[in-house]
């Protein structure tokens, strides 16, 4: 990627940090005037945003398949499909039989992919220079922080609502759960983290954009449930910001025609992904109530889509630098 490509996805992203914190504030007062409870509309409302709109900033995995292939040489791309397939199905499987630890593996690799993905984009330098040059990008203390800055997306929920978070994991068949001591040590971090980014590491020009996502965080989880919270983040800001990022290298020049190709190419992917994620629901509700069946297709269909998706980006990511 171009450095003038990155310093316009930087640019982008820092506007789009200060429309979220402030559809955030709009949100909560919102969520005051018109006082709800949180209902099996609500749910389904969250399951529809994130099968939509949170799933559709990877619904080009198959173009970055097909490269991919290219650079390995590999002329089927049915090789590639049923690769990304059979991983995602592997962590259904895996969740199944060993559901404590596939959530604990997701929670951990979530949380550094939310972290990397939600970051980057503010470092408008190439692979090989940061602009701050006495910070390694891939030292151990970048991968520390990086870690701790997406895992205030975990920590937040556990933090302000861990009878909530908690009664989350049991529905998705784990019986997962962190000391409320860790948890404040571990929230104390993330947010440790995000102050690091905005200020020592100085990762956006715009100074506050890294700690405004931050506080934006903060906000969700402290007004809203652990599930509308998670969702605004995810569909708003995780996979608006990744999409912006998409959308400026489809074309450089004009973000309107850019947007019109990403919503051409990932219109596919969305859909299928969305009926499947429909179908899973009307198969799960024959034997567990609408909401709990809602919340494990949600979860668990996310966890299957983010192990091939990060293998698939970081792939990319290492042949291209």
């Amino acid at each position: 990627m171009s450095y003038k490509i990155q310093k316009k996805i930087a640019k982008l992203s820092i506007k789009h940090s200060g429309i979220f914190f402030l559809l955030v504030i709009i949100a909560i007062i919102l969520s005051k005037v018109f006082s709800f409870s949180e209902t099996s509309f609500i749910t389904i409302f969250c399951f529809f945003l994130i099968s939509t709109l949170g799933v559709s900033h990877g619904s080009l995995d198959n173009f970055k398949g097909e490269k991919l292939l290219k650079i390995y040489k590999i002329e089927h791309k049915f090789l590639f499909y049923f690769s990304y397939i059979f991983l995602a199905c592997s962590i259904i499987i895996i969740w199944k039989f060993l559901p404590t630890l596939a959530l604990l593996f997701f929670l951990v690799v979530a949380s550094y992919h939310f972290g990397k993905e939600d970051t980057e984009l503010f470092l408008f330098t190439n692979y090989t220079k940061l602009r701050v040059k006495s910070y390694g990008k891939y030292t151990k203390s970048y991968y520390f922080f990086i870690f701790f800055k997406g895992f205030l997306i975990i920590t937040a929920p556990l933090f302000f609502h861990y009878q909530e978070t908690q009664d989350i994991f049991k529905i998705l068949n784990s019986n997962f759960s962190l000391n409320k001591d860790f948890i404040l040590i571990f929230f104390l971090l993330s947010i440790y983290a995000h102050i690091h980014f905005n200020f020592i590491l100085n990762a956006s020009y715009g100074d506050g954009a890294v700690i405004s996502d931050g506080t934006s965080i903060i906000l969700l989880n402290y007004f809203f449930s652990p599930l509308i919270a998670f969702t605004l983040y995810f569909c708003f800001l995780h996979s608006v910001r990744h999409s912006i990022s998409l959308i400026s290298t489809l074309d450089k020049k004009n973000l309107k025609k850019g947007t019109h190709k990403f919503i051409k190419k990932a219109l596919p992917l969305t859909l299928i992904t969305a009926i499947l994620f429909i179908v899973s629901v009307y198969f799960l509700i024959n034997y567990y109530d609408l909401d709990d069946a809602i919340l494990k297709v949600i979860f668990i269909g996310l966890a299957s889509l983010t192990f091939p998706h990060i293998l698939l980006e970081y792939l990319l990511e290492k042949n291209e630098k």
